[in-house]
């Protein structure tokens, strides 16, 4: 049933082709079984997993054991034992139980050590094999590529296959129709979902040239703007500089005359070590 479903994928994926644009699909298929079983490193892998599995049912069927040789000597003693004996090595047994059902859970449960180091030890291998098919899907213009033996079916889909973004534009399209109530929205949306994805890859990448062309200038006048502000504070400073220098000068000659009327009049001149 299962190779019927993958084959039936491949059939629909090469008549789908041929209807919109007669040409027909590069398919081809796997056996990953096969693969793996040809990889020494999986061999490899998988061998030392299955010595720890084999030790791990080793102590388990140990503690069986135990537990069964317990159950089997109550039976035989039960009648020659009290009811508080009697509970006692019940409550021995099931306390026994516990450990062999924790130890099962530990081992084998759904993030027990058996799962946590088949990851470990074949994940890697797996991921080797499948960037493999990619990279082969890739490089020889395949289509699609099925895996027989697996569950999942396609293990390469070419990106041209792909209309996850033709998925999401229905979807954001429908909830912006919701949210629509002038015709004129309606309609400029009825335009936009009557587009080709190419068109609007083509319109996508216009806005993204004018968002770019906007950014820049954008930066070109804060760059103008900068360079202005920085002139106009040079030539405040060397304002600022040069006024300073006059007023001195000023202050120095107005001392001077006043130095000289001083000495005409014969008072005393205000000199920087008088106090």
């Amino acid at each position: 049933m299962k190779r019927q479903i993958i084959f039936l994928l491949a059939f629909l994926a090469v008549s789908g082709s041929n209807v919109q644009a007669q040409k027909p699909n590069r398919i081809s298929y796997i056996d990953m079984e096969y693969i793996l079983a040809n990889v020494p490193e999986y061999q490899e892998a998988s061998a030392q997993l299955e010595e720890r599995v084999q030790q791990w049912k080793t102590e388990l069927e140990k503690d069986l054991k135990k537990v069964e040789a317990l159950r089997i000597a109550l039976e035989q003693e039960r009648p020659l034992l009290t009811k508080e004996l009697i509970e006692e090595k019940e409550a021995i047994i099931a306390f026994e139980e516990s450990k062999i059902a924790e130890y099962q859970q530990k081992r084998f449960g759904t993030n027990g050590d058996f799962i946590l180091q088949k990851k470990q030890l074949i994940q890697p291998i797996q991921d080797q094999v499948f960037n493999a098919i990619q990279d082969i899907g890739v490089q020889r213009n395949y289509d699609f590529i099925f895996d027989r033996t697996s569950n999942v079916g396609m293990v390469f889909s070419a990106e041209k296959h792909n209309i996850s973004d033709q998925v999401l534009r229905s979807i954001n399209r429908a909830s912006k129709r919701e949210q629509l109530d002038s015709k004129d929205e309606i309609s400029k949306m009825e335009v936009e979902e009557n587009r080709s994805v190419e068109e609007d890859v083509v319109i996508t990448e216009k806005q993204k040239e004018i968002e770019a062309t906007k950014k820049e200038r954008e930066a070109f006048i804060e760059e103008r703007k900068k360079q202005r502000e920085e002139v106009r504070a040079a030539k405040q400073a060397e304002f600022d500089a040069r006024r300073a220098k006059v007023l001195e000068e000023r202050n120095r000659k107005t001392d001077s005359i006043e130095n000289i009327r001083k000495l005409k009049t014969g008072e005393k001149i205000k000199t920087d070590n008088n106090n």
